[in-house]
């Protein structure tokens, strides 16, 4: 095995001012240390990174979630990486590091027939190493260490960089902003900034028309199709996945979501973990919460809000409705005002609206329920029991009309006085 890479995120964020691990601290979308891991993955395969997080192990797992990296532990033993040839050593608080500078300082340990190199810039250390198992043997016996190089703990690997600090070949860094770690929150916060800079021209370079880029938060591993439009004021969080051809429209909010070619997102717009449908149109003022799935070419408007709902091609709640825990087939209608009753205090329960339905306006569907297909549902109904397909359900009290009521009540009060 010729290269380990191992990623330190043991230090913590004092000197910002926080009681966090600096590699949880976000930019661009992910934590610094799920950036670090993401430039290594192009180096090595996941299984070859080690990541030393101290007492943090746990919490640096869940922030790498996102990767394939999994060898988190709260220190990297020597006899980890005492098989390979090379150490990559990467702090993790550099999430500007690029994959090509990490090669550049193995190569000098090729090139110039060193033990050691180092990253540095603006004369400084950025904490990026390399060095030759072997040679660093060599070096430890020579030092009369009793302690072969493989059964060394973290202490002997911090005595190794603090040697590589010293005596390595220097390597500059290209671009200084890649090398040297943020020294504040303010600091660190321009460097989301150059991020999501990236992230923005990476994708208009596919096609993508961003108007005013620098008002939109765009996270680095979002995805966009070529021709499709945002505009001002968007954010596009996560691993967001949207497909070509569509328009993301100003004040929208999409989070780990996947929108397919076509599709219509009008004004603020939240969606998060969701899937839109080819050519469904959603807003202005939609909510789409975890786990809907807006079929092809189906609407979802005004202030509409669907959580775990999932409508079939064509259908439509175009105005003021909630439609949690349903399923709504191709082509239902829901009126304006519609909700489903979805909670009875202790469990959810689920909803099932036909292919072709129409429900109307103010109506309230109490879970469990299953409207049949084709079915129709009086304005103003409570729903409760199963409507059969094809059928007419009116669950309302009957009208009353007094004639003249109103203009006696009123004679009445002007007498009283």
């Amino acid at each position: 095995m010729s290269l380990a890479i191992v990623i330190l995120a043991t230090e913590s964020g004092a000197a910002w001012g926080s009681r966090r691990l600096k590699a949880l601290h976000t930019v661009g979308g992910k934590a610094l240390v799920a950036h670090v891991a993401a430039a290594a993955e192009i180096l090595v395969a996941p299984g070859h990174i080690f990541v030393a997080a101290g007492e943090h192990a746990e919490p640096v797992s869940l922030a790498l979630a996102g990767t394939a990296v999994r060898q988190v532990a709260s220190e990297v033993a020597l006899k980890s990486v005492s098989a390979y040839r090379d150490v990559a050593v990467l702090p993790a608080d550099l999430p500007l590091l690029r994959p090509e500078t990490i090669e550049r300082v193995l190569q000098a340990l090729q090139r110039e027939n060193a033990p050691m190199a180092a990253l540095v810039a603006e004369g400084k250390s950025s904490g990026v190493f390399a060095f030759r198992v072997a040679a660093v043997t060599a070096r430890l016996l020579e030092g009369q260490r009793s302690e072969p190089f493989n059964e060394g703990s973290q202490a002997k690997f911090t005595a190794v960089l603090e040697a590589a600090e010293r005596s390595a070949t220097p390597v500059e860094a290209h671009n200084s902003l890649e090398a040297l770690p943020a020294k504040t929150i303010a600091e660190l916060m321009a460097i989301d900034a150059t991020l999501r800079t990236r992230a923005a021209e990476r994708l208009m370079l596919q096609g993508v028309t961003i108007f005013r880029p620098e008002t939109c938060l765009i996270d680095a591993d979002v995805e966009v199709g070529p021709d499709t439009t945002i505009e001002a004021g968007v954010q596009l969080l996560g691993r967001t996945r949207i497909g070509a051809d569509c328009l993301i429209r100003s004040g929208t909010v999409i989070e780990n979501s996947i929108v397919a070619d076509k599709v219509l997102v009008r004004q603020c717009c939240m969606v998060t973990d969701s899937e839109i449908g080819a050519g469904a149109k959603i807003g202005p003022f939609a909510h789409l919460r975890p786990g809907s799935e807006i079929g092809e070419e189906a609407h979802v408007g005004n202030f509409v809000e669907t959580k775990k709902a999932r409508l079939g091609k064509g259908a439509k709640a175009n105005h003021l409705s909630y439609l949690g825990d349903a399923v709504v087939g191709a082509g239902a209608n829901i009126g304006a005002g519609v909700i489903t009753c979805n909670y009875d205090g202790v469990h959810k329960h689920m909803t099932t609206i036909g292919a072709g339905a129409f429900v109307g306006s103010d109506s309230t569907l109490v879970a469990p329920v299953t409207i049949g297909d084709g079915s129709y549902i009086g304005a103003g109904s409570c729903i409760t029991r199963e409507v059969p397909a094809n059928s007419l359900s009116v669950a309302r009290s009957r009208q009353v009309t007094k004639e003249g009521w109103a203009a006696a009540k009123r004679s009445q009060q002007k007498e009283q006085g």
